[in-house]
C-alpha cells in the first residue's frame, strides 16, 4: 500500500482530487487531498509546505501528486522528508531564484497558450475564460458543482518570493500531462521539462483538469508509475 498525497493547484482545494480519491482507495492505498492556505495573505511556499507536511503526519511509502501551481510546493517537501515518488502533473516547474510570478515570462506561457488556440482555430477572449480554458472536457455536472461554489480565492504572496531551493530534489520524479491542455500545451511543457528537470514528458487524454476529467485513467497511470518503483 502506498499512500497518495494530492496537492492542489491554484485555490489550493482538496475538491479539486474529489473524483480521484475513490479511485485510488479502491485499489487499496491511503490517500491524502491537502487543503492549502491559498487564502492567507501570509503564507508563503513554506507555509503551504509546512501545510502539506502536517497532513502527511507520520504516514511513509509517500508518492506526491502535484497539480499546476503545486509544482512549486511539492519539490519543498520533497527536500525535507523521504518521497518514493514525486508525479507532476500539468505542473509549473521552478527554478533556483525564481518567483513564481516570474514563471510565466520566463517560459513564455502566455504565448504558447496563444499558439495553441490559433492551432486549434479557438479565439482566446479579452478577458480569462477559465470554463473554456479549464473545463472544456470536464463532465457538464462537476463543471456545474464546481461554478455554484464560491471562487476559492488565491494568494499572490506564493508568486512573489524566490524559489528557494538550490537545486531539484533527488526525488525520483515524473511528469505526466493532459494532451489537451489550453492553459499549459503539450509542446510548450515538453520544452520547459527538458530545459529545466531534463526528463521526458509523458501525456494522456485530458486538460488541465485530469482530476476532474479523466479520475480512472489517471488513476491507472499513478498506478503505473507505482508499480515500476
Amino acid at each position: 500500500m502506498a499512500t497518495y498525497v494530492l496537492i492542489p493547484g491554484a485555490g489550493g482545494q482538496a475538491w479539486y482530487w474529489h473524483r480521484l480519491v475513490p479511485e485510488l482507495r479502491a485499489r487499496g492505498h491511503d490517500v491524502v487531498a491537502v487543503d492549502l492556505p491559498a487564502s492567507d495573505e501570509s503564507a508563503g511556499l513554506q507555509a503551504y509546505a509546512d501545510t502539506v507536511m502536517e497532513a502527511i503526519g507520520d504516514r511513509t511509502d509517500l508518492i506526491l501528486v502535484a497539480q499546476s501551481m503545486g509544482g512549486l510546493t511539492a519539490p519543498l517537501v520533497c527536500d525535507r522528508r523521504p518521497v518514493d515518488l514525486l508525479v507532476m502533473l500539468n505542473a509549473m516547474v521552478p527554478v533556483s531564484g525564481e518567483s513564481g510570478g516570474e514563471w510565466w515570462a520566463n517560459t513564455g506561457q502566455a504565448q504558447a497558450m496563444a499558439d495553441y488556440a490559433a492551432q486549434e482555430g479557438r479565439a482566446i477572449s479579452a478577458g480569462f475564460d477559465a470554463k473554456d480554458t479549464f473545463f472544456h472536457d470536464v463532465p457538464p455536472d462537476v463543471t456545474a458543482e464546481a461554478f455554484s461554489q464560491e471562487e476559492p480565492p488565491q494568494s499572490a504572496t506564493p508568486f512573489a518570493e524566490p524559489w528557494p531551493l538550490k537545486e531539484w530534489p533527488r526525488t525520483p520524479t515524473v511528469f505526466l500531462q493532459g494532451r489537451d491542455d489550453r492553459f499549459f500545451p503539450l509542446d510548450f511543457q515538453r520544452r520547459v521539462v527538458q530545459e529545466r528537470l531534463g526528463i521526458p514528458v509523458d501525456d494522456m487524454p485530458g486538460g488541465h483538469l485530469l482530476a476532474l476529467s479523466q479520475p480512472k485513467e489517471l488513476a491507472e497511470r499513478l498506478e503505473t508509475y507505482r508499480s515500476s518503483l
